[in-house]
């Protein structure tokens, strides 16, 4: 099994506190401005998280006063990491795994939000400063926004001359509703905390002291006597099968998590609540998800 704590980043800190791993976006004195690299290490994180086992939940936070400044522009060439030598079109972006498409076409932060969409692990954003361009799109991801009191979102693309990325225009629609989202990108105004709560962006506000014993509250909240394989599942199955054309293409889906749940986890669960007890889940998501999930993700 992967241990994802052991694993040295440059531009992210890992700690495993009793099953909730804090990812820590790690360059403090440029305000955890996005990087490539950082694009890389939390794509990596997001894909091998999946097979570690003593994790239960994952929260993402920012160190020092900042949560993520955006992209960093003090680069040199292209400050998004693009090959401007080439001239992509969309049949080209059929292959996103194309290593030229990879490193010269996709935006950074799509990368990531995409391996976060992937994750089999309840994600918690706890904001707890700026929350900038990709410091902003990188949380709409994640199950859960918690902000403390010294937050701000801005979707500054507009300032910049270029468009929203991160498949931000999938899912900013989705939390806070289209002619929201529209106003957040046109305008490209700061929003404070509180009026990032007010339009349902964030889940709750908090003082910066209490800001990471909230999220890791409600990390517990999600995945405490939960069967992991379970959450898996639901996770996925709540994000994917709400796309569906019909309710009976969910159903299908559904029907096969449903059989697979209840001659696995489902047992236990059901044999503790007639004992009245707590129920002890043995099933792990890197060995034991069921073999249609693989089909099913990637159709």
């Amino acid at each position: 099994m992967i241990r994802t704590v052991d694993v040295e980043y440059e531009t992210i800190a890992l700690e495993l506190r009793d099953g909730v791993l804090i990812v820590t976006l790690n360059r403090p004195e440029l305000l955890n401005a996005f990087t490539i690299t950082m694009a890389d290490e939390l794509e990596h994180l997001f894909r091998a998280v999946n097979d570690d086992d003593d994790v239960n939940a994952v929260v993402v936070t920012g160190s020092g006063r900042a949560f993520c400044a955006g992209m960093d522009l003090t680069t040199d060439g292209n400050v998004f990491g693009l090959d401007e030598t080439l001239e992509p079109t969309l049949h080209d972006m059929g292959d996103l795994q194309d290593p030229v498409i990879v490193r010269g076409v996709r935006d950074t932060g799509g990368r990531v939000t995409l391996a976060v969409f992937d994750c089999l692990k309840p994600v918690i954003a706890a904001v707890n400063g700026p929350a900038v361009g990709i410091g902003a799109t990188l949380t709409l991801s994640m199950d859960a926004r918690l902000a403390s009191t010294a937050a701000r979102f801005g979707f500054v693309f507009g300032r910049l001359g270029i468009t929203p990325e991160a498949a931000s225009t999938w899912f900013l629609t989705r939390i806070v509703g289209l002619d929201t989202a529209l106003d957040l990108v046109y305008s490209a105004d700061i929003l404070d905390a509180a009026d990032a709560a007010e339009i349902g962006l964030v889940r709750s506000v908090h003082s910066p002291d209490d800001l990471l014993d909230a999220a890791l509250a409600l990390a517990h909240r999600f995945t405490r006597d939960r069967s992991r394989v379970a959450t898996a599942l639901t996770r996925q199955m709540m994000y994917r099968n709400a796309l569906l054309d019909h309710p009976a293409e969910a159903h299908r889906i559904d029907s096969l998590a449903m059989f697979y749940t209840s001659i696995g986890d489902g047992k236990e669960g059901v044999q503790a609540f007639r004992e009245k007890r707590k129920p002890q889940f043995n099933g792990r998501v890197s060995t034991d998800l069921p073999d249609f999930y693989t089909d099913w993700i990637e159709r």
